[in-house]
């Protein structure tokens, strides 16, 4: 099972710990019911909000005890088991529904700072709630996984920008646009040039160092979880070297994970080092 926008991060995969499926696949629910109502189909941006809103007051209805609306029983009641079970943070929950309403109403982003908030927001709570199902709280930790979910999330937005730009949203901060002289308008108009490509992979650097920074948290956790994880590395870096190869052009076509890629993950997963230095950028 995969998240359609985070889909190099995988949910209840048969290396997830057999006890915790359940709760995982339940947090995964969670998370992808709100993606859709924020993302979805055709209603207006007013009654996306409002349906978010709906849905985080079931939120905090089973995190109080009581019973939430009858709109998503099949979000909220395993859930609700799994909020009681792991004594999940609410603000973790809450985390994502924010990033999720800002989808609603925004969708340019001025600077590396606000596009981070964002993911602070959207992808970095994923990672914590694993973390603490896991009883992995240290700081060092935490702050690991951050880099590893945000740069799983700018890896999808390097790899989406050809869809995300025909819906009139642009996550390459408008500062770095003007930095290598490309306008916001020429990529919502999906107008290629060199400078594009430049462009992209400075997203791309930015975005792999990033990996490289969280990297070393796959052995720290070891055993299948860690596995796990070293597969979750490998995915990112794969999708970044995809889009290298395609020149930087992801303005233009949507690079994509094969079934023939997997081997090549398990290869360089098997071969990652502890030390950020040495672990395995896949070129092949």
């Amino acid at each position: 099972m995969s998240i359609d926008h985070y889909e190099n991060f995988p949910v209840a995969s048969l290396l997830c710990p057999r006890a915790l499926r359940l709760h995982v696949a339940a947090i995964y629910a969670y998370a992808r019911t709100a993606d859709d109502l924020a993302d979805e189909g055709a209603a207006p941006p007013e009654q996306r909000l409002d349906d978010l809103n709906a849905y985080e007051a079931d939120l905090r209805a089973i995190a109080a005890g009581n019973e939430p609306s009858a709109r998503w029983p099949e979000v909220f009641e395993p859930l609700a088991q799994t909020l009681r079970r792991h004594r999940l943070p609410l603000p973790l929950l809450t985390d994502l529904l924010s990033a999720f309403k800002q989808d609603v109403t925004q969708h340019h982003y001025a600077d590396r700072n606000a596009l981070l908030d964002y993911c602070r927001r959207s992808a970095n709570p994923v990672g914590r709630l694993l973390l603490h199902m896991y009883g992995v709280h240290d700081a060092a930790a935490l702050h690991q996984s951050d880099a590893i979910c945000t740069a799983l999330q700018l890896a999808n937005f390097w790899q989406d920008l050809s869809i995300d730009t025909r819906h009139g949203r642009l996550y390459i901060p408008h500062a770095d646009c003007d930095q290598f002289g490309v306008s916001a308008s020429e990529l919502l108009a999906g107008s290629d040039s060199a400078q594009v490509h430049t462009l992209v992979a400075e997203m791309v650097a930015w975005t792999r160092a990033m990996m490289r920074s969280g990297a070393p948290l796959a052995h720290r956790l070891g055993r299948r979880v860690g596995w796990e994880l070293r597969l979750v590395v490998q995915g990112g870096l794969r999708i970044l070297s995809k889009i290298e190869r395609m020149q930087c052009a992801s303005l233009l076509r949507r690079p994509k994970l094969h079934w023939y890629d997997a081997p090549v993950l398990a290869w360089h997963a098997l071969w990652m080092r502890e030390r950020t230095d040495r672990l395995v950028q896949e070129r092949t």
